[in-house]
């Protein structure tokens, strides 16, 4: 087992303490910084971007060879910490907790974890396991100095935790899975502009990505998450199909051919995408067909009627009609408004 032992007054002292264990190089890029690590200990990637107002984005990306422990020291830096597993698992106890209390953080879990001052957060990282684990800390003086926050509108129990800045409590928030955020921490994830708006945009997640853990805890202290009977497996398997429509919209989807290929019953398979989706299927594979249609009217050289059929679209009117149902213009209005870069020879 490898233990690392954190002090730091920071995110970024925190991931240079677990560098200074595990090995890798640093590098940085308008203020996001990537741990990048290849050794007998680890093999992957920690990411981390610090904002302004007490907000920081913490991302580990990375599978360990040894069971390790990271025991967290919360006299200097003691934030709320907001997670979520996209992959694989943790665990998490407070330092006057018995070790039989262990909590495990699973795949798809909000989880909401701040320390009481001078205490201790040890996290549990397994041997073998991929993670993809996002974190998002608050520092509570800093982060209600924002205008922009208006604490007294969260339930009363997390309401008291922002307004802790002394640190006096521990608090602990284990949800339930929500693949929701899973989409969007993927989004996140799958930025790719560059310099200050590729920070801008991050950031932008980040807050829709809090807010999310913050709505869930809100809805749960009030008992109004929805109900369902589907598994974590089942939900799994419905995000799965929806990653499929994503990744190829022409194909001549239907309920049944869906459900047989999930191995869901048609019954649960509509509940999944309306749970995850708030839409039915054929309402899901109609709105991916028509922002595919858009990204195409907006980057490629085909005309509509091209794009009309290269998205699984058999009728160019009822296409013209659903498009500008849902976006307010026309396809080729669209098109015709799309600024054309001029090439500089």
């Amino acid at each position: 087992m490898t233990e690392i032992f954190v002090d730091a007054q920071s995110t970024e002292g925190t991931v240079r303490q677990i560098q200074e264990v595990i090995g890798g190089e640093i590098d940085e890029r308008w203020g996001e910084y990537i741990l990048k690590v290849n050794s007998k200990i680890a093999f992957g990637t920690i990411r981390f971007i610090t904002f302004d107002w007490g907000v920081s984005l913490l991302e580990y990306d990375i599978k360990f060879f040894d069971d390790v422990v990271l025991r967290m020291d919360a006299s200097e830096y003691n934030p709320i910490h907001f997670s979520y597993c996209l992959e694989g698992y943790c665990k998490h106890r407070f330092g006057y907790q018995p070790e039989s209390d262990i909590q495990t953080l699973a795949q798809f879990q909000s989880v909401i974890v701040t320390c009481k001052d001078g205490g201790y957060n040890y996290g549990y990282f397994p041997k073998d396991e991929k993670l993809a684990i996002n974190v998002i800390q608050i520092t509570r003086k800093k982060f209600l100095k924002k205008r922009l926050n208006n604490v007294d509108e969260l339930n009363q129990r997390l309401y008291r935790v922002f307004l802790d800045t002394d640190h006096e409590n521990v608090f602990s928030f284990y949800g339930s899975f929500n693949l929701k955020l899973a989409t969007k921490i993927g989004a996140l994830r799958k930025v790719r502009t560059k310099g200050m708006i590729r920070i801008m945009q991050i950031e932008g997640l980040v807050y829709e990505i809090l807010s999310m853990h913050i709505l869930q805890h809100d809805k749960e202290y009030k008992n109004k998450m929805p109900s369902t009977s589907l598994l974590r497996s089942e939900l799994k398997l419905v995000r799965k199909m929806a990653n499929a429509i994503i990744k190829n919209p022409s194909k001549d989807y239907s309920l049944e051919m869906l459900a047989t290929k999930s191995g869901l019953s048609q019954a649960k398979l509509q509940e999944g995408f309306k749970l995850l989706y708030t839409r039915t299927v054929t309402e899901y594979i109609r709105h991916i067909r028509l922002e595919a249609a858009r990204d195409h009217i907006r980057t490629s050289d085909m005309n509509i009627s091209q794009i009309v059929y290269s998205i699984g679209f058999s009728s160019r009117s009822y296409f013209s009609k659903i498009f500008k149902r849902k976006y307010g213009i026309s396809p080729s209005e669209f098109q015709n408004n799309i600024t054309v870069p001029l090439e500089v020879l």
